[in-house]
């Protein structure tokens, strides 16, 4: 470790919200360590100079462990993309999200690590009779991914109750915000649709376009993952909600976006998602500041729109 630096360790660092993660670490002075497989790629934009990284599969303990020894903080954000990939391939996603997040608890366990935040998904609500999502609601996950993600979020606590291990795990809603792959497995509706339209091809909406999700923008996601490492008020294998209160229809993001609409075949999904944040305020006193217009505004910039 750097000497008087705090040693910081982001799983998943090179991706989307880990490489965001990894430039507010940074910025507050941490000797960073990035492990990454690089499974989604190695963009220029997400890898930042002034981190190390470490081209390891989480899987891969005793390559691990090293790492992570004596670490302030673990970040977790490695896992295999979502709900179709989790569908055509429930074995392979299986063992990197479930026994990937194991062998990471296990070496911050025997390492020592101060505090395991875990990035867990409100895909694990599936459909609920009523909104808002709140964290004390029995999950119906409709995905291998969904329940994949859910199980991390036990096996977090568990190793809080059994083996001391400070842990905290984040339900995060609909991520979107700069660096987000239009292209890739994760991408949302809002990456997508201003990708078609710089592309002068049509929005393409599943099914109706009327089921409704929750987005929040990065910045609000990272703040969140630093309030979580930070605050002695949680630790002990605590579910938070991250989102943003709110909820529209991809309908309405393809029109703040603009552009020719067609619609598809729908898929397999909730059909509508808005978090209950009081947790999050109560026990992080977090809350989100990017509005959904703000940040598609920004982005439309960022896309010359």
């Amino acid at each position: 470790m750097i000497q008087n630096k705090k040693k910081a360790v982001v799983t998943g660092g090179a991706g989307f919200i880990g490489s965001h993660i990894v430039d507010e670490l940074l910025k507050r002075g941490h000797d960073v360590h990035v492990i990454d497989n690089f499974a989604a790629g190695k963009s220029e934009d997400r890898i930042n100079p002034n981190a190390t990284y470490h081209e390891v599969d989480v899987r891969e303990r005793a390559k691990i462990a090293p790492i992570m020894e004596g670490a302030a903080v673990v970040f977790h954000l490695a896992a295999l993309p979502r709900v179709q990939f989790s569908i055509d391939n429930p074995e392979e996603s299986h063992d990197v999200n479930i026994n990937g997040t194991l062998s990471v608890l296990l070496a911050a366990r025997d390492g020592k690590v101060g505090k395991v935040v875990y990035s867990a998904s409100s895909s694990a609500y599936g459909d609920q009779p009523v909104l808002p999502l709140s964290e004390e609601m029995l999950p119906q996950p409709k995905s291998p991914y969904a329940l994949q993600k859910y199980v991390g979020e036990h096996y977090c606590r568990l190793f809080s109750d059994i083996f001391g291990l400070s842990t905290v795990s984040l339900r995060y809603f609909n991520a979107y915000g700069k660096r987000a792959d239009p292209n890739g497995p994760y991408a949302q509706a809002i990456i997508k649709f201003l990708n078609f339209r710089k592309q002068g091809m049509p929005l393409t909406v599943t099914g109706d376009g009327e089921q409704t999700r929750d987005s929040v923008h990065v910045s609000d996601i990272v703040r969140a993952n630093m309030l979580a490492y930070e605050k002695d008020t949680v630790g002990q294998g605590e579910v938070i909600n991250i989102g943003s209160g709110t909820n529209v229809s991809v309908n309405e993001i393809a029109r703040m976006i603009g552009g020719e609409v067609v619609h598809i075949a729908p898929r397999i999904e909730p059909h509508d998602t808005r978090a209950d944040i009081t947790r999050a305020r109560q026990l992080l006193g977090w809350e989100p500041t990017v509005s959904l217009e703000e940040g598609i505004a920004e982005l439309k910039k960022e896309f010359g729109l």
